[in-house]
């Protein structure tokens, strides 16, 4: 069997596993409840402003998390909510677990180490800053 062979092979498997299933049929009952589905909506919308203030640098105030919590919790009182934002972490989980062996098999080769020679001439190695 050729690797294409066995990466169908792991995707039907995937298609086939229970996480996929339920994650498939929680999504499919969330879109039937269009409120259910607004309040994922501006729930994901103010999970993304957070992650890009945090990425730009910018300090995420504790009011601004507490509110976020407190979205969260009301959000997980909707049944279709809460089951889809369960099924959609399993299903992750099982990806993220994939591509963690995957990676384990691979690593060295993806990310190989910087050869002595190139690595004292990195910017930032062992020079003095420069001055302007």
């Amino acid at each position: 069997m050729n690797i294409y062979d066995r990466a169908h092979a792991l995707a039907k498997a995937i298609k086939a596993s229970q996480e996929y299933k339920q994650f498939v049929k929680a999504r499919a009952e969330l879109e039937k409840d269009s409120s259910a589905r607004e309040m994922l909506l501006d729930f994901r919308k103010k999970q993304w402003e957070l992650q890009k203030q945090k990425m730009s640098g910018i300090e995420v105030a504790p009011e601004q998390e507490e509110r976020f919590s407190k979205m969260l919790e009301v959000i997980s009182l909707n049944k279709y909510v809460k089951e889809y934002l369960e099924a959609e972490y399993r299903f992750s989980v099982m990806l993220s677990d994939i591509q963690k062996i995957i990676g384990e098999a691979v690593g060295d080769l993806i990310t190989p180490e910087m050869p002595e020679e190139i690595a004292k001439d990195a910017p930032g190695q062992d020079q003095p800053p420069d001055k302007d």
